[in-house]
């Protein structure tokens, strides 16, 4: 629904089902998710959340780089971007929940328990400059699943409750460990557990390779083309050395 809103047509082509690479990569999931938002709170406190706008994007596999151009293979074929300098690339790396706070953008992977709870299973904090990235609330869990997964991207307010949910988007803190994220269309909340895996998106040099999985930042230009000057790596490429 949401997340829709931010992958954009390429030449007739749009990103196409972003829920098939969702299913593979449980990191992405948490890419694209934002803490959950109270769904019911006094205007006082709404007043005090901003909520981010989608910023658009594509999201895919690295089919190829070559400084001044970048394809992405999505599900519905492949995405030609030109690449603009200087270029800013990023990936995930080692953070903390004090690093979550109200005016943070986040990612939150979580699962909804059999109380209806929401619980966070991994959280992403953005930069300032990636805020709105896969701004919304959708499922990811695959056709027939008995487990309630969610994207969620959004700004952080007060806690509520809700289903399983990846959700990205700003962050305030509830009382205790309870999170909760504004979005466009709606708001979620969740529970954070102790020693919840917390990462920080960052600036950081990298060496693209075939098959590493992709948020790309991108910008239409009046005659269609697509650029770009922020990449994140969401999952680096998984050698046959490396699969089980």
């Amino acid at each position: 629904m949401i997340v829709e809103k931010v992958l954009y047509t390429a030449k007739g082509r749009t990103t196409g089902s972003w829920k098939d690479i969702f299913m593979k990569h449980s990191l992405l999931r948490l890419v694209f998710v934002t803490l959950l938002a109270a769904q019911a709170a006094p205007n006082a406190a709404w007043a005090q959340v901003q909520v981010a706008p989608p910023i658009p994007g594509v999201i895919g596999k690295v089919q190829s780089f070559t400084g001044s151009s970048l394809d992405v293979q999505t599900p519905s074929g492949v995405v030609h971007i030109d690449v603009k300098q200087p270029l800013i690339t990023y990936k995930k790396v080692p953070s903390d929940l004090s690093h979550v706070t109200s005016a943070s953008y986040v990612g939150v992977a979580s699962t909804e328990q059999a109380d209806g709870k929401e619980v966070a299973k991994e959280i992403i904090i953005f930069p300032a400059e990636l805020r709105g990235t896969a701004e919304g609330s959708v499922l990811t869990d695959p056709p027939g699943a008995t487990t309630h997964s969610r994207m969620t991207n959004g700004s952080v307010s007060r806690p509520a409750v809700s289903h399983s949910r990846m959700t990205n988007g700003t962050v305030q803190k509830g009382s205790g460990t309870t999170l909760v994220v504004q979005y466009q269309d709606g708001s979620k909340t969740i529970s954070v557990p102790p020693n919840v895996p917390v990462v920080e998106v960052a600036p950081e040099k990298v060496a693209f390779a075939e098959g590493d999985t992709v948020y790309v930042a991108t910008e239409k230009l009046p005659d269609g083309t697509l650029t770009t000057n922020k990449i994140l790596v969401i999952a680096p490429a998984v050698s046959p050395s490396t699969k089980q």
